[in-house]
Formats: C-alpha cells, structure tokens, sequence
C-alpha cells in the first residue's frame, strides 16, 4: 500500500478530520487504488495519528462511499464505476441550481465580479490543458455559490457529491469542456438582472453537460 511523504495537513483540525481528509484525497487521486486493502496501523503510521481516529475516519469514508468494510475480514477501497455519474450528477445539479435560484436575488456586484474573476482564470487553466487547477477553480466557483446560500444543509449534501465528483474526474468519467465557461458567465448575467429562474436554469444544465458527454463518449458501436 504506498503511502506518500512529506504531505501536510492543518493543524487546528482533530486526529480523526485529518486522517478523513487525507484517506479520502488519496481515494480520489487514485494513490490508494480502487479495490486496494486497507491496513489501518499501517495508515495511523502513515499519518501520525493513533489507530483510533483512522478507524473513525474509515467509518466516515465507509458511510460516504469511499471504502467498503467488512468487519473481521477486511477493509478496502470502493471501486471506481463511471456509470455513476447519472447517479451523482443530477441530484447534485438539482442542489446547486438551487443555490443559484436563491442567490440570484442576494448577490452583491462584489461577489459577482469575484466570480468572474474565477471564471476567467477556469477558462486560462483549461486553455492551458491544466484541467487539474480547472477543476478546482470549478469547484471553487461554484462553492462560492453555495456558500452565499448561508444553507448548510445543501452545502454540508453538496460537499459530499462533490468529493464524488472529484474521483469520477480523476478516473476519466467527467470531463471539463470550454462550454462552462460561457454557462458560467450567463449565470453570472442572470445574476445581475436577479432572474432566479433563469440562474437555476443555466446551472442545472452547465451540471448535467457532464453527463451527456460521458454517454456520447461511452456509446456501444454498432
């Protein structure tokens, strides 16, 4: 099971948040691979921390999804099924076209100009081909969004979706397209004129974009 070195996680978090975060940014780069057993003193060695919160943190990532625990036999990483991106996406899409809708009538020009900032530089990485930095730059767009919902029940569902959507991405089942760049400026548009509707409208198709890209891409060949 390699573990890398030399990794760094904030030290105002718990034992238990930090073997969390780090197990499930692993699972998502694919360093621990689909299907990999889990050790958990190897881990607690790994991390620095005791057995107990990596044990915690497992429970977290089984009840997520992340990994898959047989208590007695063994625990391992879920594996990765790209079909589940018509599981994810629309509920997701739905969540964050919501937050679009109720923050249409809320949003300042400040915060709609610091978005545009954001947008600018998702279209620099992508023309780059950094879609690594992209997709960050995506979610932190988009979790802006959500943030000014000041709703933590769909930012604490979203956030969940969208650690998901992170590991389809490194497993080549979403891909970033020069399409949401012009979506998100719209969305900004609507914003400034407080259309609502029209916001929830653009987000939800700039989320489900994703989707139909992937079944094109996956299409049986007669």
């Amino acid at each position: 099971m390699p573990i890398p070195a030399g990794f760094s996680t904030p030290n105002r978090l718990s034992a238990k948040q930090r073997a969390f975060q780090q197990l499930q940014e692993w699972i998502i780069d694919g360093t621990l691979r689909p299907g990999e057993k889990l050790n958990d003193a190897e881990l607690a060695g790994a991390l620095g921390v005791s057995r107990t919160p990596v044990r915690e943190a497992l429970q977290l990532l089984n009840a997520e999804g992340f990994v898959e625990m047989n208590p007695g036999v063994s625990t391992q990483v879920t594996e990765v099924d790209g079909e589940d991106i018509t599981k994810i996406l629309p509920p997701l899409a739905a969540l964050q076209s919501l937050a679009s809708e109720l923050v249409a009538t809320t949003i300042v020009p400040e915060q709609i100009e610091e978005l545009r900032r954001l947008n600018a530089e998702f279209g620099e990485a992508l023309g780059k081909g950094d879609t690594a930095y992209a997709l960050k730059l995506d979610e932190e767009f988009h979790g802006a969004i959500v943030e000014l919902t000041e709703n933590s029940y769909i930012s604490n569902t979203i956030s969940m979706f969208q650690a998901h959507v992170r590991r389809l991405f490194f497993h080549n089942s979403i891909i970033l397209t020069q399409d949401s760049i012009e979506d998100h400026e719209l969305l900004l548009q609507a914003f400034e004129r407080g259309d609502g509707e029209k916001a929830r409208l653009i987000s939800r198709r700039n989320w489900l974009r994703a989707v139909d890209i992937y079944h094109a891409k996956n299409e049986p060949t007669v």
